[in-house]
């Protein structure tokens, strides 16, 4: 019997569109459906973004101001 053992639920990942912050100084970056601009600027340090992939876990983003 194995005490303080819960049943995990599988973790899905897949590739996800992410923003990259361009600048050296910062590793800041974003999913592509968390921005809110068009074409997003860094919120760390203002500097441009680019955007990337990187394998991610699944998360839904359910606000309203999502477009």
């Amino acid at each position: 019997m194995a005490f303080g053992k819960k049943n995990q639920e599988e973790i899905i990942k897949e590739e996800t569109k992410v923003w990259e912050c361009n600048s050296d100084d910062c590793k800041c970056w974003m999913r592509d459906n968390f921005k809110i601009e068009e074409t997003p600027t860094c919120p760390m340090c203002g500097s441009e973004m680019s955007i990337s992939t990187k394998v991610l876990q699944v998360v839904d983003n359910n606000s309203i101001y999502y477009k």
